[in-house]
Protein backbone atom coordinates (compact mmCIF):
# COMPACT_ATOMS: atom_id res chain seq x y z
CA UNK A 1 0.00 0.00 0.00
CA UNK A 2 1.40 3.40 -0.91
CA UNK A 3 1.79 6.25 1.57
CA UNK A 4 -1.05 8.11 -0.12
CA UNK A 5 -3.34 5.11 0.22
CA UNK A 6 -2.37 4.73 3.86
CA UNK A 7 -3.25 8.36 4.47
CA UNK A 8 -6.61 7.80 2.81
CA UNK A 9 -7.21 4.84 5.11
CA UNK A 10 -6.36 6.89 8.17
CA UNK A 11 -8.83 9.58 7.23
CA UNK A 12 -11.72 7.27 6.36
CA UNK A 13 -14.75 6.74 8.62
CA UNK A 14 -13.70 3.13 9.15
CA UNK A 15 -10.33 4.40 10.37
CA UNK A 16 -12.01 6.76 12.85
CA UNK A 17 -13.93 3.81 14.23
CA UNK A 18 -10.66 1.90 14.42
CA UNK A 19 -9.04 4.63 16.51
CA UNK A 20 -11.95 4.98 18.90
CA UNK A 21 -12.18 1.23 19.34
CA UNK A 22 -8.46 0.96 20.09
CA UNK A 23 -8.49 3.75 22.68
CA UNK A 24 -11.53 2.19 24.36
CA UNK A 25 -9.85 -1.21 24.50
CA UNK A 26 -6.76 0.37 26.03
CA UNK A 27 -8.82 2.32 28.56
CA UNK A 28 -10.52 -0.92 29.62
CA UNK A 29 -7.08 -2.34 30.49
CA UNK A 30 -5.94 0.77 32.39
CA UNK A 31 -6.18 -0.72 35.87
CA UNK A 32 -4.18 -3.78 34.85
CA UNK A 33 -1.46 -1.73 33.15
CA UNK A 34 -1.23 0.74 36.03
CA UNK A 35 -0.99 -2.17 38.46
CA UNK A 36 1.90 -3.64 36.49
CA UNK A 37 3.65 -0.28 36.46
CA UNK A 38 3.27 0.12 40.22
CA UNK A 39 4.65 -3.34 40.90
CA UNK A 40 7.71 -2.50 38.80
CA UNK A 41 8.05 0.95 40.33
CA UNK A 42 8.03 -0.41 43.88
CA UNK A 43 10.95 -2.72 43.14
CA UNK A 44 13.45 -0.88 40.90
CA UNK A 45 16.58 -2.70 39.78
CA UNK A 46 19.92 -1.47 38.49
CA UNK A 47 21.37 -2.11 35.04
CA UNK A 48 21.65 -5.79 34.07
CA UNK A 49 20.13 -6.78 37.43
CA UNK A 50 16.50 -6.47 36.33
CA UNK A 51 15.73 -10.06 37.35
CA UNK A 52 12.49 -9.35 39.19
CA UNK A 53 11.26 -7.06 36.41
CA UNK A 54 12.19 -9.61 33.75
CA UNK A 55 10.31 -12.34 35.61
CA UNK A 56 7.24 -10.10 35.88
CA UNK A 57 7.30 -9.37 32.15
CA UNK A 58 7.66 -13.05 31.26
CA UNK A 59 4.84 -13.96 33.63
CA UNK A 60 2.47 -11.43 32.09
CA UNK A 61 3.39 -12.42 28.54
CA UNK A 62 2.87 -16.09 29.32
CA UNK A 63 -0.60 -15.28 30.67
CA UNK A 64 -1.33 -13.77 27.28
CA UNK A 65 -0.07 -16.89 25.56
CA UNK A 66 2.84 -15.01 23.99
CA UNK A 67 6.35 -16.49 23.68
CA UNK A 68 9.09 -14.71 25.62
CA UNK A 69 12.85 -15.15 25.25
CA UNK A 70 15.43 -13.89 27.76
CA UNK A 71 18.22 -11.86 26.17
CA UNK A 72 21.03 -9.52 27.34
CA UNK A 73 21.39 -11.18 30.78
CA UNK A 74 18.85 -9.70 32.50
CA UNK A 75 16.76 7.45 46.07
CA UNK A 76 13.20 8.63 45.78
CA UNK A 77 11.65 11.73 47.41
CA UNK A 78 8.10 11.13 46.18
CA UNK A 79 5.75 10.15 48.97
CA UNK A 80 3.04 7.85 47.67
CA UNK A 81 1.71 4.39 48.34
CA UNK A 82 3.68 2.73 45.55
CA UNK A 83 7.06 4.42 46.04
CA UNK A 84 10.27 2.43 45.76
CA UNK A 85 10.84 -0.15 48.48
CA UNK A 86 14.55 -0.31 47.63
CA UNK A 87 16.61 2.25 49.54
CA UNK A 88 18.53 4.60 47.26
CA UNK A 89 17.11 3.17 44.03
CA UNK A 90 14.09 4.40 42.06
CA UNK A 91 12.57 4.52 38.60
CA UNK A 92 13.32 8.18 37.85
CA UNK A 93 13.22 8.04 34.07
CA UNK A 94 9.91 6.35 33.35
CA UNK A 95 11.12 2.93 32.25
CA UNK A 96 8.55 1.29 34.53
CA UNK A 97 5.91 3.20 32.56
CA UNK A 98 7.48 2.19 29.25
CA UNK A 99 7.37 -1.46 30.30
CA UNK A 100 3.71 -1.22 31.34
CA UNK A 101 2.75 0.47 28.07
CA UNK A 102 4.51 -2.17 26.00
CA UNK A 103 2.88 -4.96 27.99
CA UNK A 104 -0.43 -3.22 27.36
CA UNK A 105 0.35 -3.17 23.64
CA UNK A 106 1.18 -6.88 23.84
CA UNK A 107 -2.28 -7.54 25.27
CA UNK A 108 -4.05 -5.39 22.69
CA UNK A 109 -2.11 -6.88 19.79
CA UNK A 110 -2.81 -10.37 21.11
CA UNK A 111 -6.53 -9.63 21.27
CA UNK A 112 -6.40 -8.35 17.68
CA UNK A 113 -3.86 -10.79 16.25
CA UNK A 114 -6.18 -11.84 13.44
CA UNK A 115 -5.83 -8.32 12.03
CA UNK A 116 -2.02 -8.35 11.94
CA UNK A 117 -0.39 -8.50 8.51
CA UNK A 118 3.01 -9.57 9.84
CA UNK A 119 5.03 -10.18 12.98
CA UNK A 120 5.48 -7.73 15.86
CA UNK A 121 8.45 -8.25 18.14
CA UNK A 122 8.34 -6.45 21.50
CA UNK A 123 11.70 -5.61 23.09
CA UNK A 124 11.89 -5.29 26.88
CA UNK A 125 15.45 -4.05 27.17
CA UNK A 126 17.70 -3.81 30.25
CA UNK A 127 20.33 -1.19 31.03
CA UNK A 128 19.33 1.79 28.92
CA UNK A 129 20.88 4.17 31.45
CA UNK A 130 24.57 4.10 30.57
CA UNK A 131 24.88 0.34 30.12
CA UNK A 132 24.24 0.29 26.36
CA UNK A 133 21.68 -2.46 26.84
CA UNK A 134 20.56 -2.13 23.22
CA UNK A 135 23.96 -3.31 21.96
CA UNK A 136 23.67 -6.44 24.11
CA UNK A 137 20.18 -7.06 22.75
CA UNK A 138 21.53 -6.77 19.21
CA UNK A 139 24.31 -9.25 19.97
CA UNK A 140 21.61 -11.71 21.05
CA UNK A 141 19.88 -11.40 17.68
CA UNK A 142 16.78 -9.34 18.52
CA UNK A 143 16.94 -7.49 15.19
CA UNK A 144 17.22 -10.57 13.01
CA UNK A 145 14.61 -10.21 10.27
CA UNK A 146 13.37 -6.85 11.58
CA UNK A 147 12.46 -4.18 9.01
CA UNK A 148 11.67 -1.20 11.25
CA UNK A 149 11.80 -0.27 14.92
CA UNK A 150 9.85 2.25 17.03
CA UNK A 151 10.61 3.55 20.51
CA UNK A 152 8.67 5.85 22.85
CA UNK A 153 9.88 7.74 25.94
CA UNK A 154 7.90 9.78 28.45
CA UNK A 155 8.49 13.54 28.35
CA UNK A 156 7.68 15.77 31.34
CA UNK A 157 7.82 18.93 29.23
CA UNK A 158 4.66 18.33 27.19
CA UNK A 159 1.08 17.64 28.33
CA UNK A 160 -0.09 14.10 28.97
CA UNK A 161 -1.00 12.29 25.77
CA UNK A 162 0.73 14.73 23.41
CA UNK A 163 3.49 13.20 21.28
CA UNK A 164 6.54 14.95 19.85
CA UNK A 165 9.06 13.69 17.33
CA UNK A 166 11.84 15.16 15.23
CA UNK A 167 13.02 13.74 11.89
CA UNK A 168 16.71 13.18 11.24
CA UNK A 169 19.37 13.74 13.95
CA UNK A 170 17.53 14.26 17.21
CA UNK A 171 19.67 13.10 20.16
CA UNK A 172 23.38 13.38 20.69
CA UNK A 173 26.18 10.90 20.32
CA UNK A 174 27.74 10.77 23.79
CA UNK A 175 30.96 9.64 25.45
CA UNK A 176 32.87 10.34 28.64
CA UNK A 177 36.58 10.99 28.98
CA UNK A 178 39.30 11.16 31.60
CA UNK A 179 42.61 12.97 31.22
CA UNK A 180 45.81 12.68 33.25
CA UNK A 181 48.72 15.09 33.11
CA UNK A 182 51.91 14.01 34.87
CA UNK A 183 54.65 16.36 35.94
CA UNK A 184 57.27 16.25 38.71
CA UNK A 185 56.49 17.12 42.30
CA UNK A 186 58.59 19.46 44.38
CA UNK A 187 58.46 22.21 46.95
CA UNK A 188 56.54 25.35 46.05
CA UNK A 189 59.47 27.68 46.78
CA UNK A 190 61.58 26.02 44.06
CA UNK A 191 59.23 25.93 41.04
CA UNK A 192 62.18 25.86 38.62
CA UNK A 193 63.07 22.39 39.88
CA UNK A 194 59.54 21.06 39.42
CA UNK A 195 57.39 20.22 36.40
CA UNK A 196 54.01 21.74 37.18
CA UNK A 197 50.97 19.73 35.94
CA UNK A 198 48.58 22.34 37.38
CA UNK A 199 49.63 24.95 34.84
CA UNK A 200 49.60 22.37 32.04
CA UNK A 201 46.11 21.19 32.99
CA UNK A 202 44.86 24.77 33.23
CA UNK A 203 46.05 25.57 29.73
CA UNK A 204 44.64 22.29 28.41
CA UNK A 205 41.19 22.90 29.89
CA UNK A 206 41.07 26.45 28.53
CA UNK A 207 42.24 25.27 25.11
CA UNK A 208 39.55 22.59 25.00
CA UNK A 209 36.90 25.30 25.16
CA UNK A 210 38.08 26.59 21.79
CA UNK A 211 37.25 23.32 20.04
CA UNK A 212 33.54 24.10 19.98
CA UNK A 213 33.68 27.85 19.38
CA UNK A 214 36.52 27.94 16.83
CA UNK A 215 36.73 24.57 15.10
CA UNK A 216 33.15 23.49 14.51
CA UNK A 217 30.27 24.85 12.46
CA UNK A 218 28.20 27.01 14.85
CA UNK A 219 25.06 25.37 13.43
CA UNK A 220 26.37 21.92 14.42
CA UNK A 221 25.45 21.19 18.04
CA UNK A 222 28.31 19.98 20.22
CA UNK A 223 29.11 19.96 23.93
CA UNK A 224 32.45 19.68 25.70
CA UNK A 225 32.21 19.86 29.48
CA UNK A 226 35.03 19.37 31.96
CA UNK A 227 33.18 18.38 35.11
CA UNK A 228 35.87 17.57 37.64
CA UNK A 229 39.52 18.33 38.38
CA UNK A 230 41.58 16.67 41.09
CA UNK A 231 45.20 16.79 42.14
CA UNK A 232 47.32 17.33 45.21
CA UNK A 233 46.18 18.72 48.56
CA UNK A 234 49.37 20.28 49.88
CA UNK A 235 49.55 24.07 50.07
CA UNK A 236 53.35 24.17 49.76
CA UNK A 237 54.14 21.57 47.09
CA UNK A 238 53.55 21.01 43.39
CA UNK A 239 51.51 17.84 42.80
CA UNK A 240 52.91 15.14 40.57
CA UNK A 241 49.64 14.56 38.71
CA UNK A 242 46.43 16.35 37.78
CA UNK A 243 43.39 14.44 36.59
CA UNK A 244 40.25 15.87 35.01
CA UNK A 245 37.33 14.52 33.05
CA UNK A 246 33.91 15.14 31.62
CA UNK A 247 31.66 14.48 28.65
CA UNK A 248 31.74 15.01 24.89
CA UNK A 249 28.53 15.24 22.85
CA UNK A 250 27.69 15.82 19.22
CA UNK A 251 24.44 15.76 17.27
CA UNK A 252 26.20 13.44 14.79
CA UNK A 253 28.27 10.35 15.48
CA UNK A 254 30.95 11.51 13.05
CA UNK A 255 31.19 14.82 14.91
CA UNK A 256 31.84 12.98 18.17
CA UNK A 257 34.69 11.01 16.63
CA UNK A 258 36.31 14.25 15.43
CA UNK A 259 35.88 15.79 18.87
CA UNK A 260 37.49 12.79 20.56
CA UNK A 261 40.51 13.06 18.26
CA UNK A 262 40.99 16.77 18.93
CA UNK A 263 40.61 16.40 22.71
CA UNK A 264 43.46 13.90 22.71
CA UNK A 265 45.63 16.15 20.55
CA UNK A 266 45.00 19.24 22.69
CA UNK A 267 45.65 17.55 26.03
CA UNK A 268 48.77 15.77 24.82
CA UNK A 269 50.03 18.92 23.08
CA UNK A 270 49.50 21.29 26.01
CA UNK A 271 51.10 18.78 28.36
CA UNK A 272 54.17 18.58 26.10
CA UNK A 273 54.46 22.39 25.87
CA UNK A 274 54.69 22.50 29.65
CA UNK A 275 57.19 19.60 29.86
CA UNK A 276 54.54 17.16 31.12
CA UNK A 277 53.10 13.92 29.81
CA UNK A 278 49.41 13.86 28.97
CA UNK A 279 47.05 11.01 28.19
CA UNK A 280 43.32 10.88 27.47
CA UNK A 281 41.12 7.85 28.05
CA UNK A 282 37.77 7.73 26.27
CA UNK A 283 35.70 5.64 28.68
CA UNK A 284 34.34 2.49 27.10
CA UNK A 285 33.77 -0.13 29.79
CA UNK A 286 31.71 1.59 32.49
CA UNK A 287 30.34 4.24 30.10
CA UNK A 288 30.27 2.95 26.52
CA UNK A 289 29.97 5.50 23.75
CA UNK A 290 26.45 6.00 22.38
CA UNK A 291 25.93 6.91 18.70
CA UNK A 292 23.54 9.68 17.73
CA UNK A 293 19.81 9.05 17.41
CA UNK A 294 18.82 9.66 13.78
CA UNK A 295 15.11 9.25 13.11
CA UNK A 296 14.11 7.81 9.76
CA UNK A 297 12.11 10.46 7.89
CA UNK A 298 9.47 8.07 6.51
CA UNK A 299 8.91 6.34 9.86
CA UNK A 300 8.73 9.74 11.54
CA UNK A 301 5.98 10.71 9.11
CA UNK A 302 4.22 7.42 9.84
CA UNK A 303 4.25 8.10 13.60
CA UNK A 304 2.87 11.60 13.04
CA UNK A 305 0.10 10.32 10.76
CA UNK A 306 -0.96 7.66 13.25
CA UNK A 307 -0.75 10.12 16.14
CA UNK A 308 -2.90 12.75 14.43
CA UNK A 309 -5.58 10.22 13.67
CA UNK A 310 -5.56 8.37 16.99
CA UNK A 311 -5.05 11.33 19.34
CA UNK A 312 -6.05 14.34 17.26
CA UNK A 313 -4.05 16.85 15.18
CA UNK A 314 -3.50 19.09 18.21
CA UNK A 315 -1.77 16.22 20.06
CA UNK A 316 1.12 15.90 17.62
CA UNK A 317 4.02 18.37 17.93
CA UNK A 318 7.42 18.77 16.35
CA UNK A 319 10.01 17.57 18.85
CA UNK A 320 13.25 19.29 19.78
CA UNK A 321 16.82 18.15 19.33
CA UNK A 322 18.45 17.44 22.68
CA UNK A 323 22.03 16.69 23.71
CA UNK A 324 21.13 13.73 25.91
CA UNK A 325 22.18 10.26 24.77
CA UNK A 326 19.86 7.34 24.04
CA UNK A 327 20.97 3.78 23.29
CA UNK A 328 18.04 3.31 20.90
CA UNK A 329 20.61 4.68 18.45
CA UNK A 330 22.34 1.28 18.37
CA UNK A 331 19.21 -0.24 16.82
CA UNK A 332 19.03 2.56 14.27
CA UNK A 333 22.51 1.76 13.04
CA UNK A 334 21.12 -1.53 11.68
CA UNK A 335 17.45 -0.88 10.81
CA UNK A 336 15.37 2.25 10.13
CA UNK A 337 13.81 3.52 13.33
CA UNK A 338 12.22 6.42 15.14
CA UNK A 339 12.30 7.45 18.79
CA UNK A 340 9.63 9.89 19.94
CA UNK A 341 8.32 11.37 23.17
CA UNK A 342 4.92 11.13 24.81
CA UNK A 343 3.91 13.79 27.30
CA UNK A 344 3.24 13.17 31.00
CA UNK A 345 3.03 16.77 32.21
CA UNK A 346 0.04 17.31 34.50
CA UNK A 347 0.34 19.92 37.22
CA UNK A 348 -2.72 18.64 39.09
CA UNK A 349 -1.15 15.18 39.30
CA UNK A 350 2.26 16.60 40.28
CA UNK A 351 3.85 15.28 37.11
CA UNK A 352 6.08 18.28 36.48
CA UNK A 353 9.61 17.25 37.46
CA UNK A 354 12.36 16.28 35.04
CA UNK A 355 13.70 12.77 34.70
CA UNK A 356 16.61 11.75 36.95
CA UNK A 357 15.08 13.85 39.69
CA UNK A 358 14.17 12.27 43.06
CA UNK A 359 10.80 14.05 42.80
CA UNK A 360 10.05 12.63 39.35
CA UNK A 361 6.41 11.53 39.18
CA UNK A 362 4.30 10.23 36.30
CA UNK A 363 0.71 10.94 35.31
CA UNK A 364 -0.47 7.36 34.89
CA UNK A 365 -3.20 8.40 32.45
CA UNK A 366 -0.47 8.22 29.82
CA UNK A 367 -0.18 4.43 30.11
CA UNK A 368 -3.28 3.32 28.14
CA UNK A 369 -2.66 6.09 25.60
CA UNK A 370 0.88 4.83 25.03
CA UNK A 371 -0.31 1.24 24.74
CA UNK A 372 -2.91 2.19 22.14
CA UNK A 373 -0.34 4.22 20.23
CA UNK A 374 2.18 1.37 20.16
CA UNK A 375 -0.58 -0.91 18.86
CA UNK A 376 -1.78 1.50 16.17
CA UNK A 377 1.75 2.21 14.94
CA UNK A 378 2.49 -1.51 14.59
CA UNK A 379 -0.82 -2.49 13.00
CA UNK A 380 -0.87 0.35 10.49
CA UNK A 381 2.80 -0.12 9.58
CA UNK A 382 2.23 -3.79 8.83
CA UNK A 383 -0.93 -2.98 6.87
CA UNK A 384 1.05 -0.56 4.74
CA UNK A 385 3.97 -2.92 4.31
CA UNK A 386 1.92 -6.01 3.55
CA UNK A 387 1.13 -4.76 0.05
CA UNK A 388 4.85 -4.72 -0.69
CA UNK A 389 6.06 -7.77 1.20
CA UNK A 390 4.13 -10.31 3.20
CA UNK A 391 5.29 -11.30 6.68
CA UNK A 392 7.42 -8.31 7.58
CA UNK A 393 8.97 -8.32 11.05
CA UNK A 394 8.57 -5.19 13.15
CA UNK A 395 9.92 -4.14 16.55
Amino acid sequence: MTSALLLLLLLSPASAEYGNELLQLAAAERDWMVGVRRRIHAHPELAFREHRTSALVREELERLGLPAHAVAGTGELVEWEHKSKVDGVMHACGHDVHTAMLLGAAKLLSQRKDQLKGTVRLLFQPAEEGGAGASHMINDGVLDGVKAIFGMHVDYRIPTGVIAAHPGPTQAAVCFFEAKIEGRTGRAETPHLNVDPVVAASFAILSLQQLISREDDPLHSQVLSVNYVKGGKALDATPSTIEFGGTLRSITTEGLYRLQKRVKEVVEGQAAVHRCNGVVNIKSDDYPMYPAVVNDVNLHRHVEDVGRHLLGPDKVKLGEKIMAGEDFAFYQQLVPGVMFGIGIRNEKAGSVHSVHNPRFFVDEDVIPIGAALHTAIAESYLTEGSALSEGQDLS
